[in-house]
């Protein structure tokens, strides 16, 4: 069977063997939003749980609006046209707006990245600025949960007015989802918060997986530091693979959320009736697949299906290398993966980013890993403890002369934004 995997700007196509795939897991069919500018408009102006942005915009003088940062595939032009209309038509004056790129600990947009983001009008038009985690300067300190994580905020998108968070919906792998509160944490969060928020403490926890939100420690701690922050607004939305609109949700922090969580969830669950022997799988193509260090959350999508000891194939671009300059770091820190975990563990080590090697760890130890990749040489990814293959096709040669005829194989073409399970 021909199956297109996501996979840098372009896709894959890979050819899977027939008798042996058992199913394509993708979303649910779904027809894309046919007026999307007219969707995003009816949402400002009947949310969920609060009043209209028109209403809550007037009589204030200043603005934040947090949106994502390159690498998620957010239609922030889509959305913010409308928004900053309406925001500038209820009063409040363009020089009191600022579009903050919540990077957590990312790098820093470039200025054609930003462009990107927001189109070429919004970009010139509009104040538009970095988040930066590590500049605890730059944060304000507004208490310590009773998690015991200490909450350090971006000075200002705190001191603004006016506070709206825009983003994507989709499964988390430590979040259970994405978007609403995770905007401001860890988007506008300084590194003190983040890698007491990121930590062991909270990551090792059974219901810290993708698709969990009830009794999720990640989850529940940014939704109260976000809750210490403030946010008046939210637009949260889910799209296809050509960046088009399923649904709008906007409103309230906590409602809208959960509304549109309750509909993504019925859009991106799909099942297999028992675990297998191989699944093949992507990081989602450009811009999650940019990074080893994003390519992780591909891996850890895979493990709910696969059988312990099976193994998952990735195919990820890998454009921009291995991820920070603290995350490859790691490696020249820990020769073993076991030596990682007891120093994380104990206490006793941090190094910012070693929360996504965590994650890795936990899928190394179910599953064998092979990745392929035109962005990487096969001897450095060999030294990020997982195996390579010149194509897919090879890597499950490999892998069915391993299993044997009987073996099973899933695909996941969408990589993490499947909410892949066993039912």
């Amino acid at each position: 069977m021909r199956v297109r995997l996501e996979y840098g700007r372009t896709g894959l196509e890979v050819e899977l063997p027939d008798q042996h795939l058992v199913k394509c897991l993708g979303y649910q069919s779904v027809q894309p939003i046919q007026d999307a500018a007219a969707t995003v408009r009816m949402a400002l102006a009947k949310p969920c749980g609060t009043r209209s942005l028109a209403e809550l915009a007037r009589g204030r003088r200043t603005a934040c609006i947090a949106i994502c940062d390159i690498t998620r595939p957010v239609p922030n032009r889509l959305i913010l046209e409308p928004l900053l209309a309406t925001l500038e038509s209820s009063g409040l004056p363009r020089e009191g707006i600022l579009i903050l790129v919540a990077a957590g600990l990312h790098r820093p947009s470039t200025p054609a990245e930003k462009v990107e983001l927001l189109g070429p009008a919004i970009a010139q038009r509009y104040r538009v600025a970095d988040h930066d985690g590590h500049d605890l300067t730059a944060h304000t300190y507004l208490g310590t949960t009773p998690r015991g994580v200490p909450a350090w905020i971006d000075s200002r998108y705190v001191a603004a007015q006016l506070k709206i968070a825009v983003g994507l919906i989709e499964p988390h792998f430590m979040a259970g989802f994405s978007g609403g509160r995770k905007l401001i944490c860890p988007g506008l969060a300084a590194l003190e918060t983040i890698k007491v928020w990121h930590g062991p403490a909270f990551l090792e926890h059974a219901n810290a997986r993708a698709g969990c939100l009830e009794g999720n420690p990640v989850h529940e701690e940014n939704t109260q530091i976000a809750r210490m922050a403030g946010c008046d607004f939210i637009v949260n939305v889910v799209i296809d693979d050509c960046r088009q609109l399923l649904f709008v949700v906007a409103g309230d922090m906590e409602a809208a959320f959960h509304e549109g969580v309750a509909r993504t969830r019925r859009i991106v669950t799909d099942t297999v009736t028992e675990p297998v022997d191989i699944v093949v799988t992507s990081s989602a193509g450009y811009p999650l697949d940019s990074t080893f260090y994003q390519a992780i959350k591909g891996m850890v999508s895979a493990m709910p299906i696969v059988k312990p000891g099976g193994t998952i194939i990735l195919a990820a671009a890998l454009t921009e290398g291995i991820g920070s300059r603290d995350f490859q770091q790691l490696y020249d820190d820990h020769p073993s993966l076991d030596r990682f975990m007891d120093q994380i563990v104990s206490g006793d080590y941090f190094r910012s980013d070693q929360w996504q090697l965590e994650e890795f760890v936990r899928v190394h130890r179910h599953a064998g890993i092979c990745v392929v990749s035109d962005g990487l040489p096969a001897e450095v990814l060999r030294r990020m403890f997982v195996d390579t293959a010149p194509n897919v096709e090879a890597a499950v040669r490999t892998a069915l002369n391993q299993y044997g005829p009987e073996a099973k194989i899933a695909a996941i073409p969408k990589g993490p934004y499947v909410l892949a399970e066993v039912a």
